[in-house]
């Protein structure tokens, strides 16, 4: 289908196999990751500009931090995105994630929570 389209036809050869390769990786997926990947996109689509600039700003100070805490923030803000704003402003603040995290991936998480995010695969949207 890709060969058919003239928009894609008119991009350079380097972004046409750039996105072969995405659309490759894509069809390897799982239809649960699929989804997911899907709905992330849902999401995005509908960001303000401020907001995209905000997500920005949060994943690149996110790839900053060691990868293994990337993943235990990342798991933490997938679990808070099941909470209702204020609930998860209280559970950042809260002795136990004190415990758990830095000040910087409280501060990641607490601007993360801010933004409108995906619902978790296994919860219903909002």
């Amino acid at each position: 289908m890709l060969q058919n389209d003239p928009g894609f036809q008119r991009l350079p050869p380097e972004r046409q196999q750039m996105l072969r390769q995405r659309l490759e990786h894509f069809s390897s997926l799982s239809p649960e990751q699929q989804q997911r990947v899907i709905n992330r996109m849902e999401t995005w689509e509908h960001l303000t500009p401020g907001q995209k600039a905000e997500a920005r700003d949060v994943f690149g100070r996110m790839r900053q931090l060691p990868p293994d805490r990337q993943r235990m923030v990342r798991s933490a803000v997938r679990d808070l995105s099941a909470l209702p704003y204020d609930q998860r402003m209280r559970v950042i603040d809260s002795p136990r994630f004190k415990g758990l995290f830095s000040p910087e991936e409280r501060d990641i998480m607490r601007n993360a929570a801010g933004l409108p995010l995906a619902p978790p695969p296994d919860h219903p949207p909002r």
